[in-house]
């Protein structure tokens, strides 16, 4: 092991200053100096529809593209476990930043041994690290993510969009959206904040690049109110004014919640947006977390009419989730609404089955686009937080 942790660290140093481009060569030949007869990796799509193969010169070009859904790797990437070919010859290890899934590493050696498999996850984990840092400032890396061209307005958005999915010991927060390559007004924010959970999901009218502006409005002015100490209040009163000021006429709906991660306090309000919904032992809680809403952001009217805050006390393993309307009201070809109860049996049933968060948010939205035959009309976005202490 000692020779691989130098392994590792030759590879690291290496990483400073090498392009984005290099990365898997780099991966590739440390998997061959630590025992392993080579090693590929594969980035989620933005819809994790598809995993795609980063360039590696030198490299076959089959299987530059493996479906999440149908593949040995794709399987790998769902369950974020280690997954082998029958022959024992393959294995493909998830890459995972924190808790947001980022893709997997296909290993191959002449057999997979306890040292060689860890090797494999460590190798894979470095990976993950290059590739997280590299993406920051390199077009090849985001590009990759990429199986067609994205809207101007979905590059702002993207541009300005928290990881997916984070967590720690105590709390998940994951999220999805859709079309996630021409997202217009939708937006949501995860973070933690104040000893707890901050979040946030709004829904801008309209679906173009002023849309897109007024969410990313939005997230700048909540993100400002909440760095500097403001309270949820603050956060809505900042967002209402600015909207008025810079983008008169552009109204949103908005939700807003802080979780504390130690109590299982819920305290949010909500701004001319669906209610939050409260899943609790496989089932939701009827009305729950329904209040009554706030007037939408953009009227100027909460500078001097502060929110309501309302509270709730949540129980271990409890769920919170947040959508836009264009979740619930997607209509199929034959007219039929999606539906709040069919969005929570699906969350429901998928976790049931062992599904992580993120990928119960996945198959929701599998779901839903096959529900509206893969031809959304509106923005739908979902974030998914639970309590777990």
């Amino acid at each position: 092991m000692r020779a691989n942790d130098a392994v590792l660290a030759e590879v690291l140093e290496e990483s400073h200053t090498a392009p984005a481009g290099d990365i898997p060569r780099l991966i590739d030949s440390a998997a061959r100096r630590m025992g392993l007869t080579g090693a590929r990796l594969y980035v989620s799509d933005v819809q994790q529809v598809l995993l795609l193969a980063l360039p590696q010169p030198g490299t076959p070009p089959q299987e530059t593209e493996l479906p999440v859904d149908g593949s040995l790797g794709g399987l790998a990437y769902r369950t974020q476990k280690v997954r082998e070919s029958r022959d024992g010859t393959t294995a493909w290890v998830p890459m995972v930043d924190g808790i947001e899934r980022i893709g997997v590493m296909r290993a191959t050696a002449p057999s997979f041994t306890p040292a060689v498999l860890q090797a494999s996850r460590s190798l894979a984990g470095l990976a993950t690290l290059l590739v997280v840092s590299k993406s920051t400032h390199s077009d090849l890396l985001v590009a990759r993510e990429r199986a067609r061209r994205m809207s101007v307005q979905a590059e702002l958005l993207w541009a300005f969009l928290p990881p997916r999915t984070i967590g720690t010991d105590r709390v998940t927060s994951s999220a999805v959206l859709e079309p996630a390559y021409d997202i217009g007004g939708d937006a949501f924010d995860h973070s933690f904040s104040n000893g707890g959970l901050h979040l946030m999901l709004v829904d801008a009218m309209g679906h173009d690049l002023a849309s897109g502006q007024a969410s990313a409005l939005a997230m700048a002015a909540c993100r400002a109110t909440r760095r500097s100490g403001g309270s949820l209040a603050d956060i809505v009163a900042t967002i209402d004014r600015t909207l008025e000021q810079w983008m008169p006429q552009r109204l949103m709906t908005a939700v807003f919640a802080h979780l504390d991660s130690t109590s299982g306090d819920f305290t949010w309000t909500n701004c001319g947006h669906p209610p939050p919904l409260l899943i609790r032992d496989g089932r939701i809680v009827p009305h729950a977390l329904e209040r009554h809403p706030e007037l939408p952001l953009g009227f100027a009217f909460h500078s001097g009419h502060p929110p309501a805050l309302h509270h709730a006390r949540l129980q271990p393993g409890d769920r919170v989730l947040l959508h836009s309307d264009g979740v619930t009201e997607a209509r199929s070809t034959a007219g039929e609404l999606f539906g709040e109860q069919r969005l929570v049996d699906t969350v429901v049933r998928s976790t049931a089955s062992g599904d992580n968060a993120p990928e119960a948010l996945r198959r929701l939205i599998v779901d839903l686009l096959h529900h509206q035959d893969h031809r959304l009309h509106d923005d739908a976005t979902i974030l998914l937080s639970e309590w777990h202490p």
